[in-house]
């Protein structure tokens, strides 16, 4: 089945088809470094990270690119507050914002181009649109001239003529047309700035990203994303004066993720409603943060409440103990060859489930369709697991290998299946709990229930059977 994705240009689904086959080059509008990450940003990335690991999955070579924003109107507003130099301020909160990403597993990008980094680039992007005739010099810097592009308001909807209802020029602004947007703004005293053919100055907000996933990734790629908020006017303006620039269309499809909502609102820093990244993962581990941000679908609103985080608390430990019960089964798993009633049951259930996930990941990445196959499938295996004195070494195997699946994807139970110290580990565990049956025989329950409860504390759950005791890993 082919891979459906929401264009938001074109307003309806369409087979996704990439220029080059086999690949797509991908451009994710990052973030302005003046802050520590909200969790309406965690949202995006997570949702573009997912977007990503399922092109991967699916056979894709992915190159993606993320910018940094790291010379900005708010970054030297908030160096100003804080007494700091701008670009000091900017690269501490960079190197902030990849640490949350690491920590909500996130995989890095492929390049992460800063604006400081690429000005000539700009500069020689800014002067191909004046030679074309598109952008002109004003007393405060140099601007796009909106009119003279035809297709301005493709992306987002939005006409002319209702943007200059009403809208004037304001004293001191040198552009000619209400509607008119910066390409180069012309330096103020006391901020950073850079040589260029109008004068001192630096980089207009929307010239950045055309610049940088231009160079990244050539003239025309498949994929640019962002937040609902990017659709007008960053990416309209982006769109603009790219192909004014080139002369042809510059990305085949656009995706944009629903906001994050606190009490209705949006999550945002201007209205002071916003939770960090870091502040969360105080009180959630990062997988939590991950599952819930992936109930909704990318392109939905997701309210943000503290019993939906407790909610997705409570169903990714669901999901943790089926991978638990399966690990624990499998150790004493029947392997012969002959099914029974129970595990032809057992693997419609789990052929179905992973079915279903295909279909809705397929659908315009549709994680909260495609969840609903984790939890069906989990729930068909504990079933089994109850039913079947002796389960089949083959069943559980598939099981686990749909569960790795969706691990992958889902940036979910990672070091679970990463290989690691498990062997081990496991080997520890087992002889702590052959102490404790031994303690338990003596009659030393005292000493026996203390290895217990502490072997709780670091996550590992013993449980006494009718045939002896098994261990089970939990979230702590």
């Amino acid at each position: 089945m082919a891979i459906r994705v929401y264009n938001t240009l074109t307003r309806r689904k369409e087979e996704f088809r990439p220029i080059r086959e086999g690949e797509v080059r991908m451009y994710v509008c990052g973030p302005t470094v003046y802050d520590y990450t909200h969790l309406g940003h965690a949202r995006t990335y997570i949702a573009f990270d997912v977007i990503r690991r399922y092109l991967e999955h699916r056979g894709y070579t992915v190159l993606m690119v993320m910018n940094f924003t790291d010379i900005d109107d708010k970054i030297i507003r908030r160096a100003r507050e804080t007494g700091e130099d701008p670009r000091e301020l900017a690269e501490r909160f960079l190197r902030y914002f990849l640490e949350d990403m690491a920590s909500l597993r996130v995989k890095p990008a492929d390049v992460y181009p800063r604006v400081t980094e690429h000005i000539d680039d700009i500069i020689d992007f800014v002067r191909k649109l004046q030679e074309k005739g598109y952008a002109y010099e004003g007393s405060d810097g140099v601007y796009f001239e909106v009119g003279k592009f035809g297709d301005y308001g493709k992306l987002s909807g939005i006409r002319l003529e209702d943007l200059r209802k009403g809208a004037r020029v304001e004293p001191g602004e040198g552009k000619k047309n209400p509607e008119d947007f910066a390409l180069w703004k012309k330096a103020k005293p006391g901020e950073p700035k850079w040589e260029s053919p109008w004068g001192e100055g630096r980089p207009g907000w929307h010239i950045e990203c055309s610049t940088m996933s231009t160079k990244y990734l050539g003239e025309s790629f498949d994929i640019h994303g962002g937040g609902n908020d990017l659709i007008f006017p960053h990416h309209e303006n982006e769109i603009a004066q790219t192909e004014a620039c080139t002369g042809h269309e510059w990305v085949r499809y656009w995706l944009h993720t629903g906001f994050l909502m606190v009490n209705g609102e949006k999550m945002s820093k201007s209205l002071g409603n916003f939770v960090t990244v870091r502040e969360m993962l105080r009180r959630y581990d990062p997988e939590v943060i991950r599952l819930f941000v992936l109930q909704r679908h990318y392109r939905s609103p997701l309210d943000y409440t503290e019993e939906g985080m407790e909610h997705a608390k409570n169903n990714l430990e669901r999901l943790y103990n089926t991978l638990e019960n399966i690990r624990v089964a499998m150790k004493e798993a029947d392997i012969s060859f002959r099914w029974e009633k129970e595990e032809f049951e057992a693997y419609e259930s789990i052929r179905n489930a992973r079915k279903k996930f295909y279909e809705a990941m397929d659908d315009d990445f549709n994680t909260a369709e495609a969840l609903k196959a984790v939890f069906e499938a989990s729930t068909a295996v504990n079933r089994y697991l109850s039913d079947v004195e002796r389960p089949k070494e083959s069943i559980l195997r598939k099981a686990m290998e749909f569960f790795k699946a969706v691990s992958e994807i889902f940036g979910l139970f990672e070091d679970y299946f990463r290989e690691r110290k498990a062997e081990n580990e496991e080997a520890f565990i087992e002889l702590l709990v052959e102490v404790r049956s031994r303690l338990r025989r003596e009659r030393n329950f005292e000493l026996a229930d203390e290895i217990r409860a502490r072997l709780r504390e670091l996550g590992i759950q013993l449980e006494d059977t009718p045939k002896g005791t098994v261990w089970k890993r939990i979230r702590v």
